[in-house]
Parts: structure tokens; sequence; C-alpha cells
């Protein structure tokens, strides 16, 4: 085969957030396919110092730093006619970049990481394109939209980002979810689903690196009696911010009514304003961004996800399981995968006393709690490994094409 181009809206060094944990290891996959070439965006110092790593593992890449303001993004979708989510990451520098790059190299495979990032794939390439969604953006927006978040802009946003899907399901060789959920979810929502390939690859996890014989507990929190729960994540993306309120507002009291000493620790980089109205709340600790989660995954009783809104597969779990906790969760939190409640986890609605019902019980039985744990690490290890998550990747790849790309 030839050279892939692989396009990403992030860079996908350090792996420490769930988009760029699963780019990364994409990445790392075609990598072993053959000759990649990598365009991606940097929000931030740290995602500019991964330069170096994408260095080693790329023949050429191009790293574009995403400053545009929200604001002109918004300015832009308008006059445009088209998603904020597009025009956020619309790039001059970068569209030029890709097709440099296809004019000189022999470029056969264009593998798209997140919608946003399939603008780039120019009309005239006739090579294989593959697009991992991961996960039906449109509906995402629709559901704050519902929940009563920004109605008119998400509205709109779903509306047009539906569109985009239907344009990018036609487009692509193979259109890629994260899971059956979505893939399903995605499928019903074309009006011609039977022309699109939509493909399901599930989320992996490092179980090396999330192993539990290999990480002592935070300190300060293994110091004090507890039990203590743990939420982890991106704290200003909108679906962890509302489950976190969630949190304070509902779970933690009345945790805190069966357990006076209970606490609740909300660990994770950006926590937004409203979030930290909330420190000094009895029970509640806001780390913000720390330098390694696996510490605080250690020394949690009992690891939560109280997500009401939620797409794709959570990383947080899957980390969560694979550190050996008991994981508390909701079902919109559960997708994809297919551990057993009662087992591997504690599956409940966002009932602040059903979930203190459940826990309660587990509580009050340390070999509970200690036996969930091992369950849920070994589903994790048979279920999730990476290297079998993305085995389907080198098939679609390295599907048959009459033209190369630059064949003309």
């Amino acid at each position: 085969m030839g050279d892939i181009l692989f396009l990403a809206h992030r860079v996908p060094f350090p792996p420490n957030r769930g988009d760029k944990i699963r780019a990364h290891h994409l990445l790392k996959k075609l990598a072993q396919l053959g000759r990649v070439h990598a365009g991606c965006f940097a929000e931030s110092e740290e995602d500019r110092a991964g330069e170096g790593e994408l260095t080693q593992i790329t023949a050429s890449h191009c790293i574009v730093n995403r400053t545009k303001p929200l604001v002109l993004a918004g300015v832009e979708a308008v006059v445009a006619r088209k998603p904020v989510s597009l025009t956020a990451f619309h790039s001059d520098a970068l569209d030029n970049w890709v097709r440099q790059t296809i004019l000189e190299n022999a470029i056969t495979t264009i593998v798209i990481f997140s919608g946003q990032m399939g603008q780039y794939v120019p009309d005239d390439f006739t090579g294989q394109v593959v697009i991992d969604l991961c996960d039906v953006d449109s509906a995402k927006f629709e559901g704050y939209a519902a929940a009563g978040q920004r109605v008119w802009l998400n509205n709109r946003e779903g509306h047009l980002l539906s569109r985009q899907e239907e344009y990018l399901a036609q487009r692509a060789d193979a259109t890629i979810l994260i899971s059956d959920a979505e893939a399903a979810l995605f499928r019903s929502r074309l009006k011609y689903p039977a022309t699109a390939n939509v493909q399901v690859i599930g989320n992996g996890i490092d179980a090396a690196f999330f192993d539990p014989l290999t990480v002592m507990p935070h300190s300060a929190i293994a110091a004090r009696s507890g039990p203590h729960f743990v939420f982890t994540g991106q704290m200003d993306y909108s679906p962890n911010e509302t489950a976190a309120l969630w949190a304070f507002d509902h779970f933690l009291p009345a945790i805190r009514a069966k357990f006076p000493s209970a606490e609740l620790h909300i660990v994770g980089r950006n926590p937004t304003k409203k979030l930290l109205a909330y420190a000094g709340l009895d029970g509640l600790t806001i780390w913000g961004e720390v330098p390694d989660v696996r510490p605080f995954i250690a020394a949690a009783t009992c690891v939560i996800a109280p997500l009401l809104i939620a797409r794709g597969v959570q990383n947080k779990v899957l980390e969560a399981m694979a550190m050996q906790r008991p994981v508390m969760l909701t079902p919109e939190a559960a997708t994809g995968i297919d551990a057993v409640d009662g087992v591997q986890w504690l599956l409940c609605e966002a009932d602040a006393g059903a979930m203190c019902e459940r826990i309660g019980a587990m509580l009050h039985d340390a070999g509970a709690l200690s036996n969930m744990g091992e369950a849920a690490r070994q589903f994790v290890l048979s279920n999730h490994d990476w290297g079998a998550m993305l085995a389907p990747i080198e098939a679609l790849v390295n599907a048959d094409r009459v033209e190369a790309s630059n064949a003309a």
C-alpha cells in the first residue's frame, strides 16, 4: 500500500484525555501499516510539546496552532451557513499542507479522526477515505438543546452537523463509530443508510499503564477515613460539568447523610466557574489538573461516572476498571461497555438515593468491593485491549482501490 495521511483535531500526544487517547492509539496502529503523514491542531503548550513524539512516528507532519476565537468561528459559521464545529477547525495553512502532501507523496489512504477534519478531504482525492467519527456529534448537540443549554445555538449546530455527517458517510469508504449503539443511531439518522459502510471499533485501554500494582494511592486522600468517591475527566466539557454539578447537589449530600465522613473528589483539568463556585463545600475537593490521574483512582473507594448526557465509550470508566476499582455509573456512561451490573460495576440511574443504597450495602463489605474491582480489571483485560480493538483498521486501510489519489 502507499502512504497514509492522518488528520486529527488535536495533537495525539500526550494521550491524556479521551479523544487524544483514541487518536494516539489509532496513529500508532497506522504507523505499523505504512508511512504516515499527520496533520493536526495544537491548543496548548502541552499539545505543542507533543511534536517531538509526533516527529518520531511520522514521515512528515503539520501542527497548526488553533487560536481562532469562538466568537469569530461563530460569525464565520453564520455567514457560511456551516456548523461552528467546522469553522472553528478551519485553517488555510492546514488545507494547503494537505494538498501539498498529497501532491508530493504516494498517499493512497486518508484517515480522518473526528468529523471536524472531514472538511480537509479534497473533492478530487480518489484514494481510500476512512473517517473515525467516534460518536454522533449532531445528536450530542441536540441533547444539549433538549436539556435547555443554549437551545437555538445547539439546535442549529445539531441540524447542520447532521447534514455534514450525511455527506461524510457517503464520501467515506468506511465510517467508524465507537459502539454498536452509536452505529445504530448514526444509521438511523442517514437518508441513505444502505449506501454507507458503517463500522464499529470500540475504545481500548492500556492495561499495563493502568495497573494497580504499579501505582500508590494519593497520600492525602488515603490518610483520611472516607469513603472516597472520585470523578475524573475534562471538567470544561459540558457533560462532565453537568455530571459534577449533579453530584454536588444530589449525590454528595445523600452519601454524607449515610456516611458523614464521605468525600467527593473532582479530578481533571479546567474546572469551570460553575464548578469552582462549590469549592469549600463540606466533603468536596476540586483538584483540577493533576500530573497523573492514577493515584487518585487508586485512592478511590469507588469511582463514579454520573453522566446525564454522553456519547460513545467513556475512557474514564475503562481506566477505573483497569485500576481494579469499583465503578458506579449511569446508563449513559455505560454505552459500549458490556460489563455486568453487580459483578463488574454498579449500574444505576441518576437517583442519589438509589445510588447510596447500592454502594452503601457494599461499603459494609470490603470483600465485595475487592471482588468487584478484580472482576472489573479482568473484564477490561479480556475485552478492551487496544491491539484487539484496532485490528479491523488494517483491513479498512488496505481495501483494494482501482486508483490511487495521485494516479491522474
